[in-house]
């Protein structure tokens, strides 16, 4: 066999204790399923069950991390799959721990040139009056959202001074440091990568006030939309913003950028997700899907690459990558 079709021995990292655990054990069920299917030795690992620092590593290949939210993203799990000489997929802790942070992401945009909204940061002991402060400098209509959160928990729309306190409580129920950010009026957008490769733009329709946990999760009602009618010109910023983004936290493996378009057609990166959904519903699939890689080839690919390269490469990574306002196309000729 060659080594893009021998089966490997992977362990599937789901579950966890966070606020999105059990959106992980469905991605990791999806995607031990679709390996499973490609012929691989597949395991699942709940890190809330099993200790993973006490883990035989050697009796796999590679771990495929799918766990979402505090553990998974924030690069805990990484850093211990890094001590332990373990190959595992997506970011390394570096990297995933700079995004995980909404705050740090968007100081590393702004040091980039990555355009991204106006924000400040707030902590819960903070007096309200000051907080008030803050928010009426960035301007309303504000989004107040938790620092290291995902899938919009914690996350209100203030379009108004009396909105704000029941948007902070809100807020520090998931974290004790959270973000005001300027409200970008406008269309929501995700961009997916693999690798060095660029996966097509999504636009996402709601009809709730803005896509939140019942929209991604429950609302049946909600839309991808990929021939959106949007100038493919603005298309390709969208994307050429995507890959920027990346670019400036360093990620690697695959990633999720969400985007807003404004009214000017101008694109403005909201958060990088490491560890998007893996579901055959998820946004990452469908774009994959939309290029022609079904979900079973998307995680036996995923799986392979991250084998090319060597144990210690994510523990090396370079936290800033050189800024290249490249497209994906025009960075694949250099």
């Amino acid at each position: 066999m060659s080594p893009k079709t021998t089966p490997l021995r992977v362990a599937v990292l789901a579950g966890g204790d966070s606020e999105e655990r059990e959106i992980s054990l469905k991605s990791g069920q999806a995607v031990a399923d679709a390996l499973t299917e490609t012929g691989h030795q597949v395991l699942q690992l709940d890190p809330a069950i099993v200790d993973v620092a006490g883990i035989d590593w050697s009796q796999f290949d590679v771990a495929f991390v799918a766990l979402h939210g505090s553990f998974g993203e924030d690069g805990q799990v990484q850093h211990i799959l890094d001590e332990a000489g373990v190959r595992y997929t997506g970011s390394g802790a570096v990297a995933s721990r700079l995004a995980f942070s909404k705050s740090a992401a968007k100081e590393q945009f702004e040091l980039f040139g990555v355009p991204t909204p106006a924000f400040t940061t707030i902590h819960y002991n903070d007096d309200l009056n000051e907080i008030r402060k803050k928010a009426e400098e960035i301007g309303y209509p504000l989004v107040v959202k938790p620092d290291t959160q995902g899938s919009s928990l914690g996350v209100s729309i203030v379009r108004n001074p009396a909105q704000l306190t029941g948007a902070l409580r809100t807020c520090f129920q998931f974290d004790s440091v959270g973000i005001i950010e300027a409200m970008i009026e406008g269309t929501e957008w995700t961009v997916g990568l693999i690798d060095l490769q660029v996966l097509p733009a999504i636009k996402i329709e709601t009809d709730r006030p803005f896509y939140d946990w019942q929209a991604k999760y429950e609302d049946n009602q909600t839309r991808y939309v990929f021939d959106s009618g949007v100038p493919a010109d603005v298309v390709e910023s969208l994307e050429r913003v995507a890959w920027n983004a990346c670019s400036a936290i360093g990620t690697s493996g695959l990633a999720r950028v969400d985007l807003r378009l404004d009214a000017q057609n101008q694109a403005w990166v909201l958060e990088i997700n490491t560890i998007p959904g893996f579901t055959d519903h998820s946004l990452l699939p469908k774009a994959a899907a939309r290029v022609g890689i079904d979900f079973p080839v998307l995680c036996d690919r995923i799986v392979r690459s991250c084998l090319r390269k060597s144990i210690t490469a994510h523990r090396h990574e370079v936290q800033l990558r050189p800024h290249v306002l490249l497209t994906p196309r025009e960075r694949a000729h250099h």
